[in-house]
Parts: structure tokens; sequence; C-alpha cells
């Protein structure tokens, strides 16, 4: 059930300690999103016409903005802002689940041995991610030019949806306790990927499930909200619902490497006020 819930548990608990750390990023991911090919997929997609262009399907789900330069600068932003905020709230809800005292000293202490670590890993996510648009994209277009009833365009494409939403985020565990593992322990790259990927190992199934939960609530109220409403309520909920996402995600990390690795987290048995 930890490994299940305890990042919600952790960050409802603990919100307004975090939550100024997914302010920004929050702002660039919104500002990121093709509204207009998002609404438009969607449109086609419910009202009976699902075959629409490759490059169409592949900015639907893209953060890489190929409209316009300022698109291109908000991803560059995002990327940035990401690896950023989360180094400086990994080093915070770490110090927090070690001595169980929530203290913002040491953050920037710690900001550069974590940073450049974290910036790899957000660009390597970032590169997986657009891959996965591009198969996804490619394989959509692929079977709505092949199949003519509408009925089994839709089936295929949610039977590919479903079954590549899971190829992503088994890809996405192989990588998702390396950063806390640097962090942590001090390992050498391939040394902290090599025993990460141990404890990954043990508990992949939940991860899988725990983060599958996550990003389908994301994506249906995302996509509610596109059809039904004009570009800016659009952003200002993708806003909101990419700062819970953005730290539930970083938060699991934490919490299911103490899960994993057996360590003893000071924020919930406080064995400090003993002393």
């Amino acid at each position: 059930m930890r490994i299940l819930f305890g990042s919600w548990k952790y960050l409802f608990k603990n919100i307004w300690y975090v939550l100024a750390y997914a302010i920004i990023p929050g702002i660039f991911f919104a500002l990121s999103l093709d509204f207009k090919s998002i609404h438009g997929f969607l449109e086609s997609f419910f009202t009976g016409a699902p075959s629409v262009s490759f490059l169409h399907i592949f900015r639907t789900f893209s953060f890489i903005r190929t409209d316009s330069v300022l698109g291109a600068l908000y991803g560059v932003g995002l990327v940035l802002s990401v690896a950023l905020f989360s180094s400086l709230m990994l080093s915070l809800v770490e110090k927090h689940m070690r001595i169980g005292k929530r203290t913002i000293s040491g953050a920037f202490r710690q900001l550069p041995n974590i940073f450049v670590s974290s910036l790899l890993i957000t660009v390597l996510y970032l590169v997986i991610y657009e891959v996965w648009c591009v198969v996804l994209a490619a394989v959509c277009y692929a079977f709505g030019s092949i199949i003519k009833a509408m009925l089994g365009i839709y089936l295929v494409w949610v039977a590919c949806f479903i079954l590549l939403i899971g190829v992503l985020l088994y890809i996405v565990t192989v990588f998702y306790l390396w950063l806390p593992c640097l962090q942590i322990t001090g390992f050498s790259p391939y040394e902290a990927l090599r025993y990460s990927y141990q404890l990954v190992v043990k508990a992949r199934g939940r991860i899988i499930l725990s983060m599958a939960m996550s990003v389908i609530v994301y994506w249906i109220a995302l996509a509610l909200v596109a059809i039904f409403f004009p570009h800016f309520p659009f952003m200002i909920v993708a806003f909101v619902l990419f700062v819970f996402l953005f730290l539930n995600f970083c938060i699991r990390m934490e919490t299911v490497y103490f899960e994993t690795d057996k360590i003893d987290r000071e924020d919930l048995i406080r064995s400090f006020k003993r002393l």
C-alpha cells in the first residue's frame, strides 16, 4: 500500500512544503501543450472521423512544439525547470524522510551535486516519451489508413493506446529509482543504475500500477476539458493536473526507494523526538 498510495499520502500531508517547487514547471507544461492539435484530435475522434494525419497525432501527445519558436522555447523551459525544481524538491524530501524534520536548509548546497544528474535523467525521460509519441502516432495512423470501419479503428486505437502506455511505464521503471539512488548512495552512474534496477524489480508491478492510475486520471481529465472548454480554462486545468502529477512522480521516487531499500523513514517513526 505504501508503494501504491504512500506518495499521495505524503504529498497531501506536506502539500504546502512542496507545492512551490511545481509552480514554474507547471506553467511551462501548460504553455508547451498544443491545444489546437489536442482539441482537433479529440473532436475528430468523437465525431466519427478518427483517421487524422501522423503529424496531427504526434503533436497531440508531444511536449515538443513545432508550430512556433516560442512554443519550442516553452519546451526548453519545461525541461530546465523540471530538472532544477525536482533537484531541490528531492533534496528536501529525502532529508525529511531521513531525519524526520522539514527544513529547507541544505537544498541549495546539494544542488550542484544532483542538478546535472537530474537534467540528464529529465532529458532521457523526454527522449523516451517523444519516441513513444512517434511510435503511437505511426501505429494509429497506419491502422487508421488500413481499417475502413470506424468501429474497428476505435477498438484498435484504444487497444494500441493501452498497450503502448504499459510499454512506456515499463521502460520508465527501468530508470525510476536511478536519481534517488545517485542522490543517497553516491555511487557512480552505472553502479547506481544497476542497484536501483535491483530495487525496482522487487516492486515493478506496484510501481507501474501506481503510475498508471495517476496517468489515466490525468489524460481523462485533460481530454474532457479540451473537448468542452476553450484554451485558457484548458491551460489552467493542465497546470493544476501537472502540478500534482509532477509532485507525485518525484515524491514516489523517494517513497519507493526508502520502501524497497528497507530504510527507516524518520518522518513516520519520528525517533528523533526520543533524543
